[in-house]
């Protein structure tokens, strides 16, 4: 049994906010064709600690690796606090889980500036890496939402809980449709499209599979497939348990605004601040989700779940 702390819980949902919109900064880096602002230097700025010379793709790319560097500092001393206040209980772990993803994060920003896969590269390489650098952000971002919750409880909740089959096979088709929807983004950054609706855009969507197009544009009638199957098995499995989890509840109505934002993305051809939304959608979607699991125990020890 642990003991609360409101100071140190609202300091972590102020962390797990801070993530969020460097995650979402990022986003924009790729969007304005930003990653190159540094050149291929890391972790200096075209050789330098602070650079001189502050065109909009530096001050843009600079800032980014700014905040994307007080993301560690912050997570230490959130791990400092929590030991000194938790010690190595589940908030604890859930704050160095963090901090380790913070630290891959990094890395994989470090790599795919020094390998040049940045700005206009369309490359195979660049889009696997994009696609695990939204994979590490949802775990970052998971195990910060677990420590920011689990602070608040004065009971030990395990992980998923009851039905935790149906859960993991849930957090697995979101993360799948996230890697879908970053090479999807990435397609949509390097290969803009105009806006169509109707007939116009069902045409455009039989002319990206065109073997002769590049496979970022081939590949962007994916995401859409897994978001729909994605959405559909989440309705179906949150519709048992909103009632009684505000968690799931709140999943619920992101599944609906999520689908929402993808329709109009898809209609105005991805437009940047569209697909900022569109992110930040997915991942208060995601930590829904993530708490939705962690919080079952709780409720099957006051309301049993119904059969599979």
């Amino acid at each position: 049994m642990q003991r609360r702390d409101a100071r140190f819980t609202f300091a972590a949902w102020l962390f797990l906010g801070y993530l969020v919109a460097v995650i979402l900064f990022g986003a924009w880096v790729r969007i304005s064709h930003s990653g190159d602002g540094c050149g291929s230097n890391w972790p200096t700025c075209h050789g330098e600690i602070v650079p001189t010379d502050l065109t909009a793709a530096t001050l843009i790319e600079f800032t980014h690796r700014l905040t994307s560097g007080l993301c560690g500092v912050f997570g230490l001393a959130l791990l400092a606090w929590a030991w000194a206040r938790f010690q190595w209980s589940p908030v604890t772990r859930a704050v160095a889980l963090t901090l380790l993803f913070v630290v891959f994060e990094g890395a994989i920003g470090a790599g795919l500036v020094l390998a040049e896969l940045v700005a206009d590269d369309d490359s195979v390489a660049r889009a696997v890496v994009i696609a695990l650098h939204l994979t590490n952000t949802l775990a970052l971002t998971a195990f910060a939402s677990l420590a920011a919750w689990r602070s608040g409880q004065d009971w030990q909740p395990s992980f998923m809980g009851r039905r935790r089959l149906a859960f993991a096979a849930a957090l697995a088709l979101v993360v799948l449709a996230a890697m879908s929807g970053a090479v999807t983004a990435l397609g949509d950054t390097l290969f803009p499209r105009e806006v169509t609706v109707g007939d116009g855009l069902l045409a455009e969507i039989r002319d990206d599979l065109s073997a002769s197009n590049h496979f970022l544009v081939r590949l962007r009638v994916l995401h859409p497939a897994f978001a729909v199957i994605a959405a559909a098995y989440l309705i179906w499995l949150l519709q048992g348990e909103s009632e009684a989890n505000r968690w799931a509840r709140a999943a619920m109505y992101l599944v609906a605004a999520e689908v929402a934002v993808g329709f109009f993305n898809i209609g105005l051809s991805a437009p940047g601040w569209l697909q900022i939304l569109h992110l930040m959608a997915a991942q208060a979607l995601w930590v829904a989700l993530v708490l939705t699991s962690a919080s079952l125990d709780h409720r099957s020890r006051h309301h049993p779940l119904p059969a599979l």
